[in-house]
C-alpha cells in the first residue's frame, strides 16, 4: 500500500535580498509580489521511502543538498540517496551561490550564508510535516503538452522538450488531491532585471492556477525544472511583467489540467532508488587572456549593428546575452591561469546522478544548467525517464552540445564543462537505468 503527504512552506526572504540571475544590474528586492515555496513530497511504499523536495531559488548547491539530506536522515530514518533537492531556478529570487562567471562583477555580492540557513531549514520543515501528513493514498500518472510557453533560446525552431509528466497524489478514497508534482523544461526567466519584487515567475503562477482551478488550495504543487539551458520564453512573450509571467503560467496551468483528466492510476505502484556518479569530467580549456578580449569586442561591434539595423528585441535579447558571455569569459580566463577556478570545480564536483523509480516512471535528477538535447537523449533511449536538473547541486555553468560550444555563444562562453561532460551524465545514466553497475 501507498503512503504519501505534502507539505509547502514559504522561503521568501525576510530582508531585501540581492535577486540573482542578471549581470551588472544591482538589483535588491524592494518587495514581494508572489512568495517563494519549498514543496515537498513524501511516499512510501512497502518500506521504501522517497522524498521529493522543490524549491523556488535559482540554485541548490552541494553543500545545501547535504545539510537537508543529513538532517532529513538523522530525523527522520530516511537514507539521503532518496531525497532529491531541486531548485526551479527563478531570477527572481536570493542568490544562493557565489559563481565564478560573477567574480568580477562589482555589483553581485557574496551571497547571504544567513538566508542560506534560513531557506535549508524550511526545506527540512516541509519534509517533516509531508511527513507527518503522510495517508493512505494513490497516484495517477499522465503528460501535458506545454507548448506556448516558450522556445529554443537560440532559435525558436530549435530543440525542445514540450513533454510535461505529471504525477498526481490522492487520498486513498479519491476525494481529495494531496499533491501535483511536474517537471517542466523551460527557464522562469519571464521577470528581466527591471524587476525588483521577489517572484516564483512564471512556475508560481501556474502553481496558483492549478490550485484556484484544479486541485484545491490545500494541494502541494512541486515544479521541478527540467534541463532547459538553451530553453526561453524570449520568443513567446510580448514584454516582461508579471501579466506575461501570469500569462505563461495560466498556459502550463491549462496544459496539466486537461492532462489531470487523463490520469492513469497506478494501483500498486513500486519504487526504487539508485546513485551513481560522474566523478571526473574534462574541464573546459579557456583562450589566453588577448583572445578573450578581442572576442568580446566583436559580440560588442555585432551589437551596435543589430541596434543600427533595427533587429528584432529576441535577437538583440540574444546578443546582449553574448556580451555577458563574453564578459565572463574574461573572468574565467583570468580565473584558470591563475587557478582560481580550482576551487569552484572542487565545489561543484563529482557529478551526481540520482534516480528515482515510481511506478513505471523514472525521474533523474542532474546537478546544473543543461542543454534540452542531453535530456532528449535519455527520453529517446529510455522509456518514461525524465530528468529533473538542478536537483542536489549546481556546475558553476551550463553544459551546451558541440554545436552551441562551436557557436560560441552566451552559454557556451560561461560553461566550465566541455559537451563531452553532457555525455558522460547521458551514458552513466542510461547504464544507471539499465541497472549496470
Amino acid at each position: 500500500m501507498l503512503f504519501a503527504g505534502a507539505h509547502e512552506e514559504i522561503i521568501t526572504p525576510q530582508d531585501s535580498q540581492f535577486l540573482f540571475g542578471y549581470p551588472h544590474v544591482k538589483r535588491y528586492s524592494e518587495g514581494v509580489h508572489d512568495h517563494l515555496k519549498s514543496s515537498a513530497l513524501y511516499l512510501e511504499v512497502d518500506g521504501e521511502k522517497l522524498l521529493f523536495i522543490a524549491n523556488d531559488i535559482i540554485f541548490i548547491t552541494k553543500q545545501m543538498a547535504a545539510t537537508v539530506r543529513e538532517a532529513i536522515s538523522q530525523q527522520l530514518g530516511i537514507p539521503g540517496d532518496h531525497v532529491m533537492v531541486s531548485a526551479t531556478h527563478t531570477h527572481s529570487g536570493p542568490i544562493t551561490v557565489d559563481y565564478a562567471s560573477s567574480t568580477r562583477d562589482q555589483v553581485v555580492p557574496k551571497t547571504d550564508s544567513a538566508y542560506v540557513g534560513y531557506a535549508t531549514t524550511r526545506m527540512v520543515k516541509a519534509a517533516f510535516q509531508a511527513r507527518a501528513n503522510a495517508e493512505a493514498a494513490v497516484l495517477g500518472f499522465a503528460k501535458a503538452d506545454s507548448t506556448g510557453i516558450g522556445t529554443n533560446r537560440r532559435d525558436s525552431t530549435g530543440p525542445a522538450d514540450h513533454e510535461v509528466p505529471v504525477m498526481v497524489v490522492m487520498n486513498a478514497a479519491r476525494t481529495r488531491y494531496l499533491a501535483c508534482m511536474l517537471v517542466v523544461s523551460m527557464h522562469p526567466t519571464v521577470l528581466h532585471e527591471d524587476s525588483k519584487l521577489v517572484s516564483a515567475d512564471f512556475p508560481g503562477m501556474a502553481r496558483d492556477y492549478l490550485k484556484d482551478t484544479v486541485f484545491g488550495k490545500n494541494c502541494v504543487v512541486l515544479h521541478h525544472t527540467g534541463p532547459c539551458g538553451n530553453q526561453s520564453p524570449r520568443h513567446v512573450v510580448s514584454e516582461n511583467t508579471f501579466a506575461e509571467a501570469k500569462r505563461l503560467g495560466t498556459v502550463l496551468g491549462k496544459a496539466v489540467e486537461k492532462a489531470v483528466g487523463k490520469l492513469v492510476f497506478d494501483e500498486h505502484p513500486t519504487m526504487q532508488v539508485r546513485r551513481a556518479f560522474v566523478e571526473d569530467p574534462p574541464r573546459r580549456q579557456f583562450p589566453a587572456l588577448q583572445p578573450a578580449k578581442n572576442k568580446l569586442n566583436a559580440v560588442r561591434e555585432r551589437m551596435r549593428r543589430m541596434k543600427e539595423e533595427r533587429a528584432p528585441w529576441a535577437q538583440i535579447r540574444t546578443v546582449e546575452c553574448d556580451i555577458f558571455g563574453a564578459e565572463e569569459m574574461v573572468t574565467l580566463s583570468t580565473m584558470a591561469k591563475t587557478g582560481e577556478l580550482d576551487a569552484y570545480y572542487s565545489s561543484c564536483l563529482p557529478f551526481e546522478i540520482q534516480a528515482m523509480r515510481v511506478g513505471s516512471w523514472w525521474f533523474v535528477g542532474w546537478s546544473g544548467e543543461l542543454f534540452v538535447d542531453f535530456a532528449l537523449d535519455v527520453k529517446r533511449r529510455t522509456a518514461n525517464a525524465f530528468i529533473i536538473s538542478m536537483a542536489n547541486g549546481e556546475n558553476q555553468g551550463y553544459i551546451t552540445t558541440e554545436e552551441a560550444a562551436e557557436e560560441g555563444g552566451y552559454e557556451a562562453s560561461n560553461a566550465l564543462f566541455p559537451p563531452e561532460a553532457g555525455h558522460m551524465l547521458v551514458d552513466r545514466t542510461l547504464r544507471l537505468l539499465a541497472d549496470q553497475q
